[in-house]
């Protein structure tokens, strides 16, 4: 075998303790994320509010810590006050984002319930598109405060007796994107946030903010908008956000994969601008990032701008409803690893999104729920990438791409959880032609064996699950994997992701 990595761990060599929120995701009112998604009355697997059961056993499977809510660019023209209260008196409202009817059957303290059925905290958007401070303060009082004032006591008329204590608040969504509602200039939004932020901090002190960073990184703004926006907001937020989405668009696999080292590269000069603004302003604050949109998206575009421009105002059509590949699988398992090899700065991450809408959770309207490929590394992430990220330090053969140059065989990164005695290793081989001999000196953790070796793989890089038809799905391959004298030694087959443990 001519391909070869190596891989030294050293459980003193660590990046930081792991954020769980990184693990999370995101529902915004699109398409049938909501309605149709999470929540269908009159379907069989409906509880008594409506909430089907199915998809909610499936967000546990994924063990999602944070759900950011309600927006996405939905958020920019959203008026809270229209979705609480009684059901019957809610309006129906234009939706101008994706050019549907929001009819407000669903609305903020439905949701805030359904995250607590699932085991999630709730990521608060506020309008800065349409809206500005006061409407951003009078939605906090009346989420977190306990009584006492205008909106608290509104809640409390509603029947909502204590507070959703929502600590995460994110200032707007993609406020430099052109297709945003309320589209802001990098000084306008600056200043905006700047003074939402001090405002709803005088409300409640304890909440994060999350700083509007560039949409991703081909923005022409990028990454000045930063530098700018961070200026005014550096001393009052905790985050800046983040976004990117890829895409196979040429059909070109081989350099698709090689796209997680752009999300490595926006990562860095996102840092390295944080810590420009805080040089500046001589701060002693470090500024940490929060990728609150990523996800592969391209399958279905065509025909979402069909639906918005020949079909509008339409009660949650069916849009972004991508079908994603085994090579998508492969992608989501590249972005988990680079956002885990960023441990020290991103502290929340969120899969966009979580049912229906470029998700790892698709429903059936008569039918049940099911699990799309890129459900499988998530969960693996999600559930073994709790603790501590370690520095791998590779070495490692390389192939050609397009337009990428020559890029690694192999990215890999590693967890060790001190409290359960585990170390997980989380490897995917991106040569899709050639298997890769990974060797990994394991030597500081004395005394563990190998657990499991887990693969995802498929001989057809466009296989698709679907309702009742699991073509991709994770399988046991202990086989190829051996520990001796504290080297470990992995063959990672071509165009796989393995999770490898091993435990004391």
């Amino acid at each position: 075998m001519s391909r070869k990595a190596k891989m030294v761990l050293d459980k003193e060599f660590q990046i930081a303790p792991v954020d769980e929120r990184i693990y999370g995701s995101f529902i915004e009112h699109l398409g049938r994320a909501v309605y149709g998604g999470i929540y269908q009355p009159g379907h069989p697997a409906a509880d008594a509010d409506g909430f089907r059961r199915d998809v909610i056993e499936l967000v546990k499977e994924l063990n999602v810590p944070i759900i950011r809510y309600p927006g996405g660019n939905f958020v920019s023209n959203f008026y809270w006050e229209d979705s609480v209260g009684p059901v019957a008196e809610r309006p129906k409202r234009l939706e101008l984002a994706w050019r549907s009817t929001e009819t407000n059957e669903i609305g903020l303290n439905e949701f805030a319930k359904w995250a607590r059925l699932a085991g999630s905290d709730v990521m608060m958007a506020v309008n800065l598109g349409t809206r500005g401070i006061a409407d951003a303060c009078n939605l906090l009082e009346y989420c977190n405060h306990p009584s006492g004032s205008k909106y608290s006591d509104l809640r409390i008329k509603h029947g909502v007796k204590d507070p959703h204590n929502i600590k995460v608040w994110c200032l707007g969504n993609e406020m430099d994107g052109p297709w945003q509602t309320g589209h802001k200039t990098m000084e306008e939004y600056g200043r905006l946030a700047e003074e939402t932020a001090k405002a709803m901090k005088q409300i409640d002190p304890q909440i994060e903010l999350v700083s509007c960073g560039s949409s991703n990184r081909t923005m022409p703004t990028f990454p000045e908008w930063e530098a700018v926006t961070l200026s005014h907001t550096y001393d009052y937020v905790d985050y800046v956000s983040l976004h990117t989405y890829y895409g196979n668009e040429n059909n070109d696999s081989n350099d698709f994969l090689a796209q997680s080292d752009d999300m490595d590269d926006f990562i860095r000069t996102v840092i390295a601008t944080c810590d420009y603004v805080k040089a500046k302003k001589r701060s002693r604050r470090t500024m940490n990032l929060s990728f609150d949109e990523w996800n592969v998206w391209f399958h279905s575009s065509k025909d979402d701008a069909d639906t918005m421009e020949n079909r509008p105002w339409q009660i949650a059509p069916a849009l972004l409803e991508d079908i994603y590949t085994f090579e998508d699988a492969l992608m989501v398992g590249l972005m988990l690893i680079t956002l885990l090899k960023h441990a020290d700065r991103v502290k929340m991450a969120c899969l966009a999104q979580l049912v229906n809408v470029i998700a790892p959770i698709m429903t059936d309207v008569a039918g049940g729920a099911w699990k799309q490929t890129i459900f499988y590394p998530f969960m693996h992430a999600s559930r073994y990438g709790r603790g501590s990220a370690l520095q791998p330090v590779i070495t490692g053969t390389k192939h050609a791409t397009a337009n990428h140059d020559e890029v690694t065989d192999v990215e890999s990164v590693a967890v060790y959880n001190e409290e359960k005695e585990e170390l997980t290793i989380f490897a995917v081989n991106r040569n899709l032609e050639e298997d890769v001999e990974l060797t990994t000196d394991v030597r500081s953790f004395e005394g563990y064996r190998i657990l499991e070796h887990i693969v995802l793989e498929h001989p057809d890089l466009k296989a698709v699950n679907g309702l009742g038809q699991e073509n991709v799905v994770p399988a046991n391959a202990d086989s190829r994997s051996s520990l001796d004298g504290g080297v470990l030694t992995s063959i990672l087959h071509s165009a796989s992701w393995n999770v490898i443990r091993l435990g004391k």
